[in-house]
């Protein structure tokens, strides 16, 4: 059956942005229509770029007011997202939030309940979950294959250099930003290993800024304990050299699954053939975020939010999804602000603070 393609806007021409672009160019039932950016010359160069018929805007609420803008990708600032999405929404515009949704329980709240109150689609980009590899390795955990569950781990040792926090006032502050090596490069994998084995009950985390200049986090762990009854950790940095990229391993008593990138790794289960499935995703282990990125996931995610308006259901990731991986994050900065005591879920918008204290860094600057 043919169906009108949903028109796309972009909110914010810098770097994510050219990927949200070229998943709208490709996906299913979405075309983009318009961009926008505080900068027009910035508009102008990227709307130029994705070619004739899309049109360049200062002014956010002129490209709102455009009847063919029926849906958004907020690609600004993370601390900007809850600010521009809950706009959107309020001018009747579905919306598609790049990661992390905001970078405080309360705003994304603030989102979730503008989607309801509109009655519109809000959705969250976690690419990670689009593989192939991911959604096997998911599917075998939550039917039971490797027994009782024991360790849910989440490895996320990126480098970023001096130059590329340097590359944007908005980078590694709290403001905007929200938080360093967790808020802005490791939510993906905290999204994922959420994805896998289901909530957080409690942990006890510490967060440090131990090589990078910056007043958020370069390195921080966890130790964790899962609804479930497993326990496990998250490690993050964008300090180590070289780089590497993103490694969940679950274990339980009857096997384990190792996720390295991509690919399934290890598949120790007894009585099953190992397999491991085909690259789709990003690396980004380089100074450069967008080394190894594709659009292949961003464009599952435009085509399902395109197919969720059309048949007025919710998408697959939804404000809630998203909401759940800053809420770890948010839980250890708040551990490793009180010297890694264990903090109980759920927070409270009281717990909803900045992640480090100057005194507890392991640096002077």
């Amino acid at each position: 059956m043919a169906y009108e393609d949903i028109g796309f806007g972009i909110i914010g021409c810098g770097v994510i942005a050219p990927t949200h672009r070229s998943a709208i160019a490709d996906a299913s039932g979405a075309k983009l229509v318009a961009c926008c950016d505080v900068v027009q010359e910035k508009a102008q160069k990227f709307a130029e770029d994705a070619g004739e018929g899309v049109r360049a805007y200062r002014n956010l609420e002129d490209m709102l007011k455009q009847d063919d803008v029926q849906a958004v990708c907020v690609c600004t600032p993370s601390g900007l997202h809850a600010e521009h999405g809950i706009i959107a929404m309020e001018a009747g515009k579905h919306v598609l939030s790049e990661k992390p949704m905001d970078i405080t329980l309360k705003a994304i709240d603030a989102m979730i309940e503008a989607a309801e109150r509109n009655d519109v689609k809000l959705s969250g980009v976690f690419q990670r979950r689009t593989y192939a590899s991911s959604k096997k390795f998911r599917e075998a955990v939550r039917s039971g294959k490797l027994g009782k569950l024991v360790l849910g781990d989440c490895y996320q040792k990126y480098f970023r250099s001096h130059e590329y926090y340097a590359s944007g006032a908005w980078r590694a502050t709290w403001d905007l930003d929200g938080g360093g090596a967790l808020m802005n490069q490791g939510v993906h994998g905290i999204d994922l290993l959420l994805y896998i084995m289901g909530d957080v009950k409690r942990l006890s985390a510490y967060a440090r800024r131990l090589v990078r200049n910056i007043e958020v986090e370069d390195t921080a762990v966890a130790v964790l304990e899962f609804v479930n009854g497993a326990v496990g950790v998250i490690e993050g940095t964008t300090s180590v050299t070289p780089g590497y990229g993103c490694d969940i391993h679950v274990s339980g008593d009857n096997g384990t699954i190792k996720l390295v990138g991509d690919k399934i790794a290890t598949w120790d289960i007894p009585g099953e053939e190992g397999a491991e499935a085909e690259g789709e995703g990003d690396k980004g282990t380089a100074a450069d975020p967008t080394a190894g990125l594709t659009a292949t996931g961003h464009t599952q995610h435009i085509t399902d939010l395109a197919a969720a308006i059309r048949e007025d259901r919710e998408p697959e990731i939804p404000g809630r999804e998203a909401r759940r991986a800053v809420e770890v994050i948010k839980a250890i900065y708040l551990s490793s602000r009180e010297g890694g005591n264990t903090v109980e879920f759920p927070l409270s918008y009281d717990d909803d603070g900045p992640g480090i204290e100057p005194s507890t860094t392991g640096m002077d600057w």
